[in-house]
C-alpha cells in the first residue's frame, strides 16, 4: 500500500467523483468528499467508504465563491496539508452558441476555471512544503475534439488543460505532478438517455460507453508514487475518440 495521504475530491458526490473517492480511500488515503448542492450524496459516499473500512469526511462549499472556498479549505488544512487534489467539480449547460444565454456561458466557465483556481491556490504552498503532491484535473473530450452545443464547456475544459500544463511547469521541481484526465462518453444517469446504441457505435471506436471506474482507475494511478515522472499530460479516457 502507498503512503497514506490526505486527499480532496471536488464534486466528489457525483458519479465519477464518488468513484474516485472510493478508489483513493481503498488505497489508504483520507478522502475529503466535496459537494456543493449534493451534501446528502457526499455524506452517502462517506458512509460507504467508512463502511468499507476507509477514512473519509465531507466538506461543502461553492467552488465559484472564492472567500467561502478559502475559508472551508483553511479549516481542512488545520489538520494538515492536502497532498492529493482532484479538481472534478464541473457542469455543463448546453446550447448552440447563437442561442446561448450569457449566464450559461459564464456559469460553466466559472465552475471549471475559477473553481480550479479557488480550490487549488490555497492548497499549493502547504503541498509544496511537503515536497510531494498530486493534482489531477478532470477535463473532457469536448476540449480535445469539440462538441456541438458545448462551446462553453469546451472552452472551460480547454482552459483547464492549459492551466494544467502551466502549473505542472511551476511545481515540477517540488515533487508535485499536475495532469488532466479527459473522459469521453461515460455511463451515468445523466448520459443514459442521450446516446443510443447507434450513436455510440458511430462516435466511439470501442462501441461502448466508458465506466466511471475506468476513469477513476486512471486518476487513481496518477496519484501514486509510480506516476512520479508523469506530469503536464492530458490523458483521454474515451474509448479511442481522441
Amino acid at each position: 500500500m502507498s503512503t497514506a495521504r490526505r486527499a480532496l475530491v471536488t464534486g466528489g458526490s457525483g458519479v465519477i467523483g464518488s468513484a474516485v473517492c472510493r478508489r483513493l480511500a481503498a488505497a489508504g488515503h483520507h478522502v475529503y468528499v466535496h459537494a456543493h448542492r449534493g451534501a446528502a450524496q457526499a455524506e452517502d459516499v462517506v458512509r460507504q467508504i467508512v463502511a468499507a473500512g476507509g477514512a473519509a469526511s465531507s466538506v461543502t462549499f461553492d467552488v465559484t465563491d472564492g472567500e467561502a472556498t478559502r475559508a472551508a479549505l483553511e479549516a481542512v488544512l488545520e489538520a494538515g496539508p492536502i497532498q492529493i487534489l482532484i479538481n472534478n467539480a464541473g457542469l455543463h449547460d448546453d446550447a448552440v452558441l447563437p442561442g446561448m444565454r450569457p449566464e450559461q456561458w459564464h456559469r460553466v466557465i466559472d465552475v471549471s476555471v475559477n473553481g480550479f483556481f479557488n480550490a487549488t491556490q490555497p492548497l499549493l504552498l502547504p503541498m509544496i512544503r511537503t515536497r510531494w503532491g498530486r493534482i489531477v484535473n478532470v477535463s473532457s473530450i469536448a476540449a480535445l475534439i469539440g462538441n456541438r452545443g458545448q462551446v462553453n464547456y469546451a472552452a472551460a475544459k480547454g482552459a483547464l488543460n492549459s492551466a494544467t500544463k502551466a502549473l505542472a511547469l511551476e511545481v515540477a521541481t517540488r515533487g508535485i505532478t499536475v495532469n488532466a484526465v479527459a473522459p469521453g462518453i461515460i455511463g451515468s444517469p445523466m448520459t443514459a438517455g442521450l446516446f443510443d446504441a447507434k450513436a455510440i457505435e458511430r462516435l466511439v471506436p470501442m462501441n461502448r460507453m466508458g465506466l466511471p471506474g475506468e476513469v477513476a482507475g486512471v486518476i487513481a494511478f496518477l496519484t501514486t508514487d509510480e506516476a512520479a515522472y508523469l506530469t503536464a499530460q492530458i490523458i483521454s479516457v474515451s474509448g479511442g475518440m481522441a
